[in-house]
Formats: C-alpha cells, structure tokens, sequence
C-alpha cells in the first residue's frame, strides 16, 4: 500500500506541475478489505492527492465490504467530495472525461 500510495502522489503531483487537470481512474475491483494500518495510508494518500491536485477519481469496485470500507476512509479524508464509484469502466471515463474537460474551460 505504501509503494501504490507513493507512487500515485508523485504521478498527480507531475501532472498538477505541468498545469494538467488531474482526474483518475482506480481499478479496485480485485481489492479486498485492507488492514487498518493499510486504509490509514489510504486515508493519507488521498488527503495529499487532493492538496496536490487531484480534482476528480473514478472507482470500479466490485467488493460490497470493500466499497463499505472504500467509502469510511474516503470521508475521512474528504475525497468523497471529488470520487465517484462504477461498475462499467467506459461510463467511468466518460464521466471523467466531462469533467476533464469542464475543468478545462474553467
């Protein structure tokens, strides 16, 4: 967890210093409930990927318990203002895409 947090962090923080509008898309749906130290990095990433720029994320979960959990730590760091969860992947990227592209012309 610690490595996919690091790594997601410094992909926003390069596209948010090139002045790209940072939305994604996290393909969680072979994820299973996770320690509470691992949702607590969690917590912690998403909390850093939205002070970096992070202005919108997509989330295909399949797991009911999982998206129970998903949606505990994404209040708690505030990122349910900005996520939204899927099943089908092509209406995740579109409503991405919407939003890249209102944003944009913000």
């Amino acid at each position: 967890m610690q490595q996919f947090v690091e790594q997601s962090l410094n992909a926003v923080r390069s596209l948010a210093q090139q002045g790209r509008v940072v939305v994604a898309l996290a393909d969680l749906r072979h994820l299973r409930t996770t320690s509470p130290e691992a949702a607590e990095l969690l917590r912690q990433g998403q909390m850093a990927a939205m002070q970096a720029g992070m202005k919108r994320i997509a989330e295909l979960v399949s797991s009911e318990l999982t998206t129970l959990q998903l949606n505990r730590i994404a209040r708690a760091s505030g990122m349910d203002q900005i996520l939204r969860r899927f099943q089908d992947d092509e209406e995740a990227r579109r409503w991405l895409l919407e939003a890249s592209n209102e944003l944009d012309a913000a």
